[in-house]
């Protein structure tokens, strides 16, 4: 007897030992949490569950398995973006944010504890196969996801190239489920793409927010320029974010050093600046962002912020709404936890949360299905989201003064026969860049008579 608790001690002093690194290396701020709300008393009665299943469940447990089950249940009762990550999920994690790994490319998320996709990567085997934003994973393989973390969701999909995975999708208007049967691939995804359009405009794709994505995109704003890009598209569209830093660095870009960027607040309130860092010279160019429902976090920030200086009109539809940021916290035995700790918010003070970025020129491309357009689902769709100040009745902080609040035009996709592939919000975002100089001339005008 005095052996199993002398183990059971051990293994409860191990937790809070795990706990307690990731509060040290996250601030330090969840230790006066613990102090305040009495939470070693209240950790007692983990000790009895645990001492209760090692003596009594009807098969041996080993006392890891039991504590990493108990800080996945934890972690999952906060915000569907905070998670556990066990030592290869977490390995598996820093390799990704550097823009290669093995799997089959689709940004997931949770719905009722139902796996939904936000979206497939562009180029990877799940885009390829037609998997789609809004769809439901109700298998992975022959094991049902109801419940199942997105970690655990990850693990199963990632692995060695040439690997098979099977996933089974309940989509919005089919009655029977869709199975997809992918095989994975060493995915390195080149964040930035271009080209040259016609009458001078220059496209720029960036699919994520990785560690080289500022570097890349520099290399093809100067390699358009040589070719005589007149104007810009930046495409963010089914950009699901990545690395906050990026996404300062991608927006450092398009605006004046020093400028404002984002800024982050934690639970204490302290607020903590992004600014522009890029000293080169900037070329005031016309500019138009995309975005849509599968545009989330980071590609939320460059488009706040490139919105909110009147540097580029933001075309397509509301974007995700993710304003909240997750700080990385290796803990001592090789685990990670991905927690949330802060909310960002744009220049102007716009917290996104649940709300996302409202485009200027609002153009919805229509999922048609038996004559209806199917739902969009967005970070207030999914369950435990924070909550979006503006809507709880909490003060917001005084946004400074930029520029006026820019009109807002909704142009719907009407389905043209022939024309079902058309990308309509490309299209409106050329048409509107060839007649820029056009409507520049009319507001001149227009402020000249008054």
């Amino acid at each position: 007897m005095n052996k199993r608790r002398i183990r059971i001690g051990f293994s409860l002093f191990m937790l809070i030992m795990i706990l307690s690194t990731g509060i040290m290396i996250g601030r330090g701020l969840e230790s006066k949490v613990l102090a305040e709300n009495d939470s070693y008393e209240d950790l007692k009665i983990f000790t009895e569950v645990l001492t209760s299943v090692q003596k009594n469940y009807v098969e041996p447990v080993k006392a890891k398995d039991l504590i990493y089950g108990a800080i996945k249940g934890m972690v999952t009762t906060l915000d569907p973006h905070s998670s556990f990550m066990p030592p290869e999920a977490f390995k598996e994690m820093q390799v990704s944010t550097k823009g290669e790994f093995g799997g089959i490319g689709i940004q997931l998320g949770l719905k009722e504890n139902n796996l939904v996709v936000i979206a497939p990567i562009e180029g990877t085997p799940a885009d390829r196969a037609g998997i789609k934003s809004g769809d439901f994973i109700v298998k992975v393989n022959d094991e049902i996801t109801k419940d199942m973390t997105l970690n655990d969701a990850v693990q199963r999909m990632r692995g060695a190239a040439g690997g098979k995975v099977t996933l089974t999708i309940q989509r919005e208007g089919e009655q029977a489920p869709l199975v997809f049967s992918l095989v994975r691939e060493r995915i390195k995804i080149e964040s930035v793409r271009f080209k040259m359009l016609e009458d001078g405009i220059g496209y720029v794709r960036i699919s994520q927010f990785q560690e080289q994505t500022a570097k890349d995109l520099a290399k093809a704003l100067k390699k358009l320029k040589d070719e005589k890009r007149q104007s810009l598209i930046v495409d963010l569209r089914n950009n699901p974010g990545g690395l906050l830093t990026s996404a300062v660095e991608v927006t450092g870009q398009f605006i004046e050093s020093g400028k404002l960027v984002v800024f982050i607040k934690g639970r204490e309130g302290k607020k903590d600046e992004y600014l522009a860092d890029d000293r080169s010279e900037h070329e005031d160019y016309p500019m138009i962002v995309l975005v849509n429902e599968g545009s989330a976090s980071a590609s939320e920030i460059v488009a706040g912020a490139l919105q909110d200086w009147g540097r580029s009109m933001v075309l397509g539809a509301q974007t995700f709404g993710k304003g909240s940021v997750q700080t990385i916290l290796p803990l001592s035995d090789g685990a990670g936890l991905r927690l949330t700790t802060a909310k960002y918010y744009t220049p102007k003070g716009r917290s996104i949360q649940n709300e996302g970025i409202t485009p200027d020129v609002v153009v919805k491309p229509l999922q048609v299905k038996d004559g209806a357009a199917a739902p969009l689902r967005r970070e207030k769709d999914l369950e435990r989201h924070l909550k979006n100040e503006g809507r709880d009745g909490q003060t917001k902080e005084a946004p400074p003064q930029i520029n006026e609040e820019p009109v807002r035009e909704e142009v719907p996709q009407t389905k043209t026969e022939g024309k079902a592939e058309e990308d309509i919000q490309l299209e409106r975002a050329k048409e509107i860049l060839k007649s820029w100089a056009i409507f520049k001339g009319l507001k001149t005008d227009k402020q000249t008579s008054q």
